[in-house]
């Protein structure tokens, strides 16, 4: 029952990862290639969607909360077993933590892509404004 737990946790994981990559896919490379204008923009683009699988799948899978229910959480007490309650629990958890996992990701990757565009408009600004003096 436990390897059967750790597989849909994974795959589950896997699939919840998937989808936040695929969704964000454009919006990412639409950032980086406005911020870094260059080729390597769609390399920090692979980049952020590899995170995102290893973030998700890492926070999706826990593998010390699933150590429960094959080792006792004390010397003296019992393995927890798996019922349809845990199962659906652990279903649950996978889902919220996965998910959770790539929006602490993506609101660091969007934070620090914010602020380079707020460095960067400002560089340009502060060139237009001298382009501005040169001419006159």
């Amino acid at each position: 029952m436990f390897f059967t737990l750790l597989a849909v946790t994974l795959s589950l994981s896997v699939a919840v990862s998937y989808t936040a990559a695929k969704v964000f896919r454009k919006p990412i490379g639409a950032i980086f290639s406005r911020i870094i204008q260059d080729d390597i923009s769609a390399a920090w683009q692979r980049y952020v969607m590899f995170a995102t699988y290893v973030v998700g799948i890492s926070s999706g899978v826990r593998i010390y909360d699933l150590e429960r229910y094959i080792s006792p959480q004390m010397r003296d007490m019992d393995i927890l077993q798996l019922t349809a309650e845990r199962w659906v629990l652990e279903i649950y958890r996978t889902l919220i933590a996965c998910l959770q996992g790539i929006a602490w990701m993506y609101l660091v990757v969007f934070v620090v892509a914010l602020i380079a565009y707020v460095i960067m408009r400002g560089f340009e600004l502060k060139r237009g404004k001298a382009d501005q003096q040169d001419v006159k």
